[in-house]
């Protein structure tokens, strides 16, 4: 189901369909490539497409376990900062990587399920948040990383050529 699709009156179901195209459509900008198309710099930083999906399991699971769950980083076996959550090891791969978001996912998905949107998540390091705009970060976040996956697989595919 599309966002499109969802009533408009509904406040969280809207959110959750729009959380969950923007998650979708992540993981698809690496379908068709391979490991190394994935992994390669086209830019300056470190961003590259699976590097892109790495960090943005790590961000949901800072906002939804650490946020709103309460349990810290360092307990959740997470890396500091967000330019640590774009680093690619040796043993991460387009299956492994997609695996860590998609259990991301489902356990987001878990700690929120029972919330409403106003509720204060209080795990945030600058303090208090609802539920609602820890939504809204999560949504901005992935939207902003979808449109720099969708620059890099566009790059990759134009290097390959016809």
């Amino acid at each position: 189901m599309s966002s499109f699709d969802v009533p408009l009156d509904d406040e969280r179901i809207q959110l959750d369909a729009f959380v969950e195209e923007y998650r979708s459509a992540l993981e698809s900008t690496l379908d068709g490539l391979t490991e190394e198309q994935v992994r390669r710099r086209l830019v300056p930083s470190a961003t590259t497409l699976l590097g892109l999906l790495k960090h943005v399991t790590w961000m949901q699971r800072v906002w939804f376990e650490e946020c709103v769950g309460g349990t810290s980083r360092r307990a959740l076996g997470l890396v500091q900062s967000p330019d640590e959550s774009f680093r690619l090891t040796d043993v991460d791969t387009v299956a492994s990587v997609t695996a860590a978001h998609r259990a991301a996912c489902a356990t987001a998905r878990a700690v929120v399920a029972d919330l409403p949107l106003d509720t204060v998540a209080t795990g945030h390091r600058a303090g208090p948040r609802t539920l609602r705009w820890v939504y809204l970060q999560v949504l901005r976040e992935l939207a902003h990383h979808c449109g720099h996956a969708d620059i890099l697989r566009e790059q990759l595919l134009d290097a390959e050529g016809p």
